[in-house]
């Protein structure tokens, strides 16, 4: 393939990685509310321990275990963001 091809083939694979992004920050929003439902806290390290530990699981490369944490980390922190109150997000 041709770098034109390639970068086709980015830029597609770019359209997934949105339109997956939006369905976890949908799960992430709906779980927010279940949190404030419940009184619970936002961040949980535990789960996000776990999150980094599966993504690191099924990594089958050749993206380095770490990177996939780093990408994960930001991931994780935006989430967070959505899953708070927007009276949260202004302070």
């Amino acid at each position: 393939m041709e770098i034109a091809d390639w970068r086709r083939k980015i830029d597609e694979l770019d359209e997934q990685i949105v339109k997956l992004l939006n369905e976890r920050a949908s799960a992430a929003r709906a779980i927010g509310r279940l949190k404030q439902t419940a009184s619970l806290p936002v961040y949980e390290p535990n789960r996000e321990n776990t999150v980094f530990e599966h993504v690191q699981t099924i990594n089958a490369g050749p993206l380095p275990h770490e990177e996939l944490k780093h990408i994960y980390e930001r991931i994780i922190d935006v989430m967070r963001s959505i899953q708070r109150p927007p009276s949260e997000n202004r302070k």
